[in-house]
């Protein structure tokens, strides 16, 4: 009779925690329904505050507070033009992972 012999897989890498935590942070981000419409304007063209205002129909001190959460992550950048601030996305990966989720999502 022979004995089966049962090997064990070989160990997969598993996500550091610092980048897990990272990656968190980054998803925290979209966790705001405000937010997430912020990033969806961003993503179609430059805005200033309070054109987003009025697209938002929200004050300017709550908009300039979340724009100011998305610069901080880095996942806004911003330019001024005389008296008024523009802002975009900063980068093109942010801008394919929200209209991934959108279109996965069947929204928008």
């Amino acid at each position: 009779m022979t004995t089966a012999v049962f090997h064990l897989p070989a160990p997969r890498p598993i996500l550091p925690v610092d980048d897990a935590r990272t990656v968190a942070r980054f998803f925290r981000a979209l966790a705001d329904p405000t937010r997430v419409r912020l990033l969806k304007a961003l993503a179609e063209d430059e805005w200033c505050v309070s054109d987003l205002t009025g697209a938002l129909g929200m004050d300017q001190p709550a908009v300039s507070h979340q724009l100011k959460y998305l610069r901080e992550m880095g996942l806004v950048r911003w330019q001024k033009h005389g008296r008024h601030v523009y802002y975009t996305l900063a980068d093109a990966h942010l801008r394919d992972v929200l209209f991934s989720s959108l279109a996965h999502l069947e929204c928008g």
